[in-house]
């Protein structure tokens, strides 16, 4: 459990004043921070507002007796007290879950949503715990975390008249009571200007075969691709790592920089892959290739080993979250064919988006290009990041930061970062056989970078074809046939 939390000074008052200035009686939103298990602490780096919802409603209102909201109150001081013991929190958290899922894509390694925050009256809060804990959980789940092994999220709620700021653990059990918040101790320092950076560059080329399965349980293309990430996350999480080019132990302390590269060192396969369809008939193979730019920050008191499960983290969060991009971009052009009348849905009834093609009867090759990863400037030299597709432009980014991160997008684009040149690449083939496919290292180029994660099966190709070892016989039989011709004639 949390006993101690620090909040970003100069962060947090800029959030109090633009909350005392703007006058209204309730906000809610996300807190981005960490929890850190290493130092049994939590860290607050700002607090971000919900936006209003598609109906630009807001995602958190008082309201009075009557069903009506507090801005459409009349203000009466005759009525005031009986108007604040009968009004009640409403909040939309479905709303704030889905904030919390778009924010938590746009976070580096070392920064997450861990918890939500409230400015609301003493009174409304108490009467509002078993809601305010619903939707800690429900931000939880959508922002989860996959190397995470916390079980609370913080819940801060800033009161005012008088103005106070109070921290709360909230417990993620399931069953929610009035014990479900414990009080932690809160205080204000400097947190973002601590924070140590590390980068990686993570090269990969992996092929995983298409199993044929059996009864209703189709594989679609966007499945495979997510077990296939599922599969390397297993493999990233046991990998061995080099920080400014020395091995280094996950025991190890605290390093005094405050930027270094990192580079990991993967096991050999061990045909892993091969052995998990070796009783399964192989329709075709999943070619998945790219490079990751990752940045983690972590606190200057944090070990090294923090700083690597960070960076993997962050690592295994962007193919996801790439993942998702292209299967949300999908699902929304087949709702937009549902909406376009029966000629639309005629027209295109035979085309799917490549991320549900279904991989059973699939027989043709396929490419899906995954977006790229740009980096924009977010909090005393840190960054977050988001998503562009190769026809976009980096205009597209403005109304995300803007609106999911309320940060201002950067006059000049020069400050944002494009470290990955290409986008992935992402093949299937079913018409040709597993092997001419899984061997074929030429048919694209390889990654250029200082971290390499190419992963041979052990297998290495014959240089020689049938008709090659046929003349090869040849000649060794004719070899023997003259060698022992001339033993006969020059013997007595």
């Amino acid at each position: 459990m949390v006993k101690a939390v620090i909040g970003d000074e100069n962060q947090l008052k800029l959030a109090e004043d633009r909350l005392s200035r703007s006058a209204i009686p309730s906000q809610i939103g996300l807190v981005i921070g960490k929890l850190s298990s290493k130092l049994d602490r939590g860290f607050v780096y700002d607090l971000v507002p919900t936006p209003p919802n598609d109906a630009g409603e807001p995602p958190c209102s008082v309201i009075d007796g009557g069903g009506e909201s507090n801005k459409n109150k009349k203000k009466s001081s005759s009525k005031a007290k009986s108007q604040s013991e009968s009004s009640y929190l409403l909040i939309d958290k479905d709303w704030v879950s889905e904030h919390a899922r778009q924010v938590s894509r746009m976070l580096l390694g070392g920064m997450n949503v861990v918890g939500i925050y409230i400015w609301v009256n003493e009174s409304l809060f108490k009467s509002s715990t078993i809601t305010l804990c619903q939707t800690v959980i429900g931000v939880s789940e959508a922002a989860s975390s996959m190397m995470d092994g916390w079980n609370e999220r913080l819940l801060i709620h800033i009161s005012y008249s008088p103005l106070r700021w109070t921290c709360r653990n909230c417990s993620l059990a399931s069953n929610i009571t009035s014990s479900s918040l414990h009080p932690c101790d809160f205080k204000m320092g400097k947190v973002l200007g601590s924070l140590q950076t590390f980068r990686c560059t993570y090269n990969f080329d992996v092929r995983f075969p298409i199993p044929r399965e059996d009864g209703l349980n189709i594989k679609r293309f966007s499945d495979v691709i997510r077990d296939e990430i599922m599969v390397h996350t297993k493999e990233l999480t046991g990998a061995k790592a080099l920080i400014d080019g020395k091995l280094v132990a996950e025991d190890d302390a605290s390093l005094s920089d405050d930027f270094h590269e990192v580079e990991f060192l993967l096991p050999f396969l061990q045909d892993k892959y091969l052995e998990a369809c070796s009783h399964k008939e192989v329709l075709g193979v999943l070619l998945f290739r790219g490079s990751v730019c990752s940045l983690a920050y972590v606190n200057s008191k944090e070990p090294v080993s923090q700083a690597l499960i960070d960076i993997k983290e962050d690592i295994i969060r962007s193919l996801q979250s790439r993942l998702e991009f292209i299967c949300d971009e999908a699902d929304r052009n087949l709702e937009s064919i549902s909406d376009g009348g029966p000629e639309t849905n005629q027209s295109t009834s035979s085309e799917k988006p490549v991320p549900h093609f279904d991989l059973q009867v699939q027989r043709k090759q396929c490419n899906l290009s995954f977006p790229r990863r740009v980096f924009v400037p977010w909090l005393e030299g840190t960054y977050i990041c988001d998503y562009i597709q190769s026809t976009e432009s980096l205009e597209v980014l403005k109304d995300h930061c803007v609106e999911l991160m309320s940060v201002e997008f950067p006059t000049d684009t020069s400050e944002i970062l494009e470290p990955e040149s290409e986008a992935f690449t992402i093949m299937t083939s079913t018409a040709k056989t597993f092997w001419s496919v899984a061997t074929d290292y030429s048919s694209a180029g390889k990654p250029n970078s200082s971290v390499s994660t190419k992963r041979k099966s052990g297998i290495e190709n014959s240089t020689f074809s049938a008709a090659d070892v046929r003349i090869v016989i040849l000649i060794l039989v004719s070899s023997i046939i003259i060698g022992l011709a001339m033993f006969f004639i020059g013997s007595p």
